[in-house]
């Protein structure tokens, strides 16, 4: 013989779900917010970041070109300074560095 159920257990169940389903929608809505949240929060960190990487970096490429200006006009100054004292000898330098880039230069 077949059993029939009554409606009340099966109406409370449907309602206990019903329930559940929206306790479990809202728990989504405020997971799904808050993780829109930190990613935001996370993107301004880095955002941030790379912003200070950068600006040091800036930094430093203009601390090395003023480096690099400074020793270039001390070798310039050095050079002349070698060339004042020995003009001669530059002057044999210079022409045996042409004679040699000549050479250098025909040759394929």
């Amino acid at each position: 013989m077949a059993r029939t159920q009554a409606s009340k257990p099966v109406e409370k169940t449907t309602a206990e779900l019903e329930a559940q389903i929206a306790t479990l929608k809202s728990d989504v809505a405020t997971l799904t917010s808050t993780l829109s949240d930190y990613g935001q929060a996370q993107k301004a960190q880095l955002g941030e970041a790379a912003s200070e990487t950068l600006d040091l970096a800036r930094q430093k490429g203009i601390e090395a070109a003023e480096q690099a200006r400074l020793q270039t006009r001390d070798a310039i100054a050095s050079a002349e300074k070698t060339v004042r004292a020995n003009p001669g000898a530059s002057v044999g330098i210079a022409a045996g560095v042409g004679f040699l880039a000549g050479i250098l230069a025909t040759r394929r």
